[in-house]
This record gives structure tokens, sequence and C-alpha cells, in this order.
């Protein structure tokens, strides 16, 4: 079995099978035909994904009943409430594939202003007049895009997502494009105990 811990850059699909002419894992990572990711980042975030050929790791990992957190870094527009970040902690309702679905309680908290991240490329956009905050939020839930549809929710549109930690594992040192390999005994350490 294979094991491997990706820095997912910006503008890459979580996939093997490119589309439509845009970036996918095979072209950044060179790993076996049958190892694929355990979960997804859209294509316009970036952060880690695990990659393996390891079905029972997939499973433990993404079926909800074991409530894995993530962590992510997000930049918001705008200066985001008290009011909002206690919303978003006690969980709110988004659509999801057009049901409401209740998110469960997340973790928050503001990140320090000078947080170290690779700039990304294309930066995002920068408004004199509009401030962004960089926020922490864990997880233990991964529907589509939900992060995303989180902060929409209590009116702070994300500029930039960033899945920052897996288990124990976390982007510091890291660079968009690094892959670390890992073995056995390293997934069960940093994901399940």
């Amino acid at each position: 079995m294979e094991y491997y811990l990706l820095y997912k850059p910006f503008q890459v699909l979580s996939q093997f099978t490119s589309v439509e002419g845009k970036n996918c894992l095979k072209d950044i990572v060179n790993v076996s035909k049958d190892v694929y990711p355990v979960g997804r980042l859209d294509y316009d975030s970036e952060g880690l994904l695990l990659l393996t050929n390891d079905t029972s790791v997939n499973h433990q990992l993404l079926h909800p009943s074991f409530e894995h957190a993530r962590t992510y870094w997000v930049q918001v527009e705008g200066a985001i409430t008290q009011e909002a970040l206690m919303q978003l902690t006690k969980g709110v309702t988004i659509s999801v594939e057009g049901k409401q679905h209740k998110t469960k309680p997340a973790i928050l908290a503001i990140l320090d202003a000078i947080i170290s991240i690779p700039e990304r490329n294309p930066p995002i956009r920068f408004r004199k007049n509009i401030p962004t905050i960089w926020v922490s939020i864990q997880i233990t839930e991964g529907k589509n895009r939900q992060v995303r549809k989180m902060f929409a929710s209590v009116g702070f549109p994300v500029l930039r997502l960033i899945r920052a930690q897996l288990g124990k594992y976390h982007i510091t040192g890291m660079l968009p494009g690094d892959c670390l390999k890992l073995s056995l005994q390293e997934v069960q350490e940093g994901f399940f105990r």
C-alpha cells in the first residue's frame, strides 16, 4: 500500500484525469496508477490532500461516523464580526445538493495577521477600502464547498481557502506541490490516534 501527503496547489483538480485543459494531480505528482485522493479539495482551494491505494483508510477518514477533524485557513472579505463567528461555531444552514443542511458545530479563531503561507499565483485581488481577515475553522464533516458556503451564509465571502491540517499533519514548512511519502504507521499515528 502507498500513502502520500500532498500540498495541492491552487487551480489543480483533486483527480488524476484532466478536464477541459485544467491541471490535475497527474500534472504535479507521479504515483502508481491505483493511487487516488482521499476526499477532495475544490479546484480553487489549496492545501493538504491524502493520496493512497488503501481503501480501508479512505473509509476511516471519510465516513461521517468517524468525525475526523479538518482545519482550514480562510481569508474572508471584510472584518468578520464576533456574531458571525458565533453563528459558525454553533452551525449554520447551507444548501447541499438542493437540500438544506445544518452544519455541525465548528471551532473558529481569528489568525494572526502575519500567518506564514506561500503567495498564491495568481494573487488574491486587493481592494484598498475592504479589509481581509484570516480565520481558522475546524470542521468534522466535508460537504461540497462547505466552508465557502458557511462563510457566505454569514455574509463574508471567501477569498482564499487552504486546508492547513489533516489529522496531526500540518502545512507548516510545505509549499504547494510538495508531496511526502508516508508509511502505514505514520498514517495510523497521524490520523487515527
